[in-house]
């Protein structure tokens, strides 16, 4: 089933985001744009649209529509922005940064989940998107700055090398707290005088883990 045959709940995706209180045009449209079916597994595709995380391959989970929304808006995307994802999951956020950035970069630890992201994100013209298979909690010296930062999987801590990563009137936004548990999503400003941090609403992701993945 192909995301134009999913009128109604299509319908009720977008009105679910706008009640929730998306507002930025340019994710609202990027949003309808970007088929969220093609990102989930093939016995979960009548669910793709509903605002809820489902399951994919390794473990992982593809997040809730909402939060993909809130995420990208939080970070007030401009085409010339180079952004840094951490978790590349199915691809279904990076093909959503890669409408509103100028280029992403997205990091994954496992090779099943990096292959398949990157056919997609092919599949779907998405020429500005790097995936990469590589440990995101220790990325090489060589990478970056970047414009933008988003972290698509639970930290206890923000690591320090990230946020050094992060230039001048960037943006980070990760979810913070116990790996099993409830984190709350927290947007790090970075400014001429230093780190600006804003707490922003509960969220559950999955735990990031160090290292690239030895299987899968």
């Amino acid at each position: 089933m192909t995301s134009d045959q999913h009128p109604p709940e299509k319908m009720m995706f977008q009105l679910s985001l706008r009640r929730r209180g998306i507002s930025d045009q340019a994710v609202l449209r990027t949003m309808e744009e970007v088929p969220r079916d093609l990102f989930v597994e093939e016995t979960d595709r009548d669910a793709a649209y509903r605002d809820s995380a489902l399951p994919i391959a390794c473990g992982q989970t593809i997040s809730q529509p909402f939060v993909v929304a809130y995420m990208t808006e939080q970070l007030q995307l401009q085409k010339k922005h180079r952004v840094l994802e951490i978790g590349a999951g199915s691809g279904y956020q990076a093909a959503v940064l890669s409408r509103l950035a100028g280029q992403v970069l997205t990091v994954e630890r496992y090779r099943k989940l990096a292959e398949a992201a990157r056919a997609r994100l092919e599949k779907l013209n998405c020429h500005n998107v790097e995936v990469m298979l590589g440990d995101g909690l220790n990325l090489p010296a060589n990478i970056g700055p970047f414009d933008r930062i988003i972290v698509t999987a639970a930290m206890e801590q923000l690591p320090e090398n990230l946020v050094e990563r992060l230039e001048v009137g960037g943006i980070l936004i990760a979810p913070i707290g116990p790996h099993h548990g409830v984190q709350t999503l927290v947007r790090f400003s970075r400014t001429e005088a230093g780190i600006e941090r804003k707490e922003l609403v509960e969220v559950r992701f999955v735990p990031a883990l160090p290292g690239v993945a030895r299987e899968l």
